[in-house]
């Protein structure tokens, strides 16, 4: 049995190497565990395919819905993942915590062509040292229902404009609400200096508030249901709305910024098939993946520059993320210590109670 294993590691290594081109169902471990939001580029039924194929490798998927699920995922249950889904903010928590383990990119073969600034980030790569792979980057703004709309608003106040009124999605999440609040005030997302302000800017959303929401499929449930004028919403998701459901969508980077993020793919502490994890992360980062995703899907940007340089001209993650000007108006989320999460935390429910009374 011990013979077998080695034997297993080591052809997966060797495919590994080889950018996936020799793997086989013989030389492979059967199948890798993966940690991310549902629905979010790693469970695409078409690439699992292809990956299987190429590698003998299985995918099996679990999902969370918060950051904080995700943490507790891996603190709860050591060795049942292989890859994991971490927001860049999060990496060096998950790595100091000892939940990733740091990873050696030799031999993937997509490494070389991911943006530097994004493949050796210091959130993902502290020291030098690389613990989440660049994958994906993008922005947190807000989504207009097209038909409500005969121009496209141009500042981050149309989610405050009484003519909105029971009509605003807002996703149920603290640390994006104060951010949003921070940009509307002018303040650092990352650092906000005037907690007070935040506050009554986010309770001037009462009669704005439709409802809130917590994950893409009920973004797309109400939106189709005429429910929302506008909400918040992510810029991959806003691309898939439009794409693959139809939906009367347009993004909006409003002039005072909005919030930039950037998503890493990590290897589990103890994962029970790290080789494999890896061939699947450089799988992931591949523009064979990237751009049929992208293109048939909806997808945030690559943070691999060939991915993002194949995509047709007019693609929003080529025409608009490419654009330097609208990605010089974006804060980037930062790591964010335990007493301001926490403060942040306090606020929104409090924030949260008042607005639903």
């Amino acid at each position: 049995m011990l013979h077998r294993k080695l034997l297993r590691r080591t052809l997966a290594g060797l495919a590994l190497a080889w950018g996936l081109a020799v793997g086989t169902a013989q030389g492979w471990a059967d199948e890798i565990r993966v940690l991310n939001w549902q629905g979010y580029g790693t469970d695409e039924a078409w690439s699992l395919k292809l990956f299987t194929d190429k590698t003998g490798i299985d995918v099996v998927h679990d999902y969370f819905n918060s950051e904080q699920e995700m943490l507790t995922k891996l603190r709860t249950n050591p060795g049942a993942y292989d890859v994991v889904l971490i927001n860049s903010a999060y990496t060096k928590q998950a790595a100091d915590e000892g939940l990733i383990q740091a990873i050696d990119t030799a031999g993937m073969k997509n490494v070389a062509d991911l943006t530097p600034g994004m493949r050796d980030n210091e959130n993902l790569a502290p020291g030098g040292t690389t613990y989440g792979v660049a994958w994906l980057w993008g922005v947190t703004s807000f989504a207009v229902d097209t038909n409500d709309f005969s121009e496209m608003p141009v500042s981050i106040e149309e989610l405050w404009d009484p003519k909105h009124a029971g009509r605003v999605g807002w996703r149920d999440d603290a640390i994006e609400a104060v951010m949003f609040a921070a940009i509307a005030t002018g303040q650092d997302i990352n650092n906000p200096a005037d907690f007070g302000v935040i506050r009554d800017k986010l309770r001037g959303l009462k009669p704005q508030i439709r409802t809130f929401w917590s994950s893409e499929d009920e973004w797309n449930q109400f939106m189709s249901a005429n429910e929302f004028d506008l909400a918040t919403y992510w810029s991959g998701s806003a691309s898939r709305s439009k794409t693959a459901f139809g939906l009367p969508v347009e993004f909006v980077i409003p002039k005072e910024g909005a919030i930039g993020w950037l998503d890493g793919l990590s290897v589990a502490t103890d994962a029970p098939n790290p080789d494999g994890a890896k061939a699947f992360i450089d799988w992931m980062i591949d523009p064979e993946f990237y751009v049929r995703w992208d293109t048939e899907v909806g997808a945030p940007a690559s943070a691999n520059a060939k991915a993002n340089a194949q995509l047709p001209e007019a693609a929003f993650n080529r025409a608009v993320l490419g654009d330097s000007e609208k990605v010089a108006t974006l804060q980037f989320m930062g790591p964010m210590d335990e007493e301001l999460r926490e403060k942040i935390l306090e606020l929104w429910q409090e924030t949260k109670t008042y607005l639903l009374e």
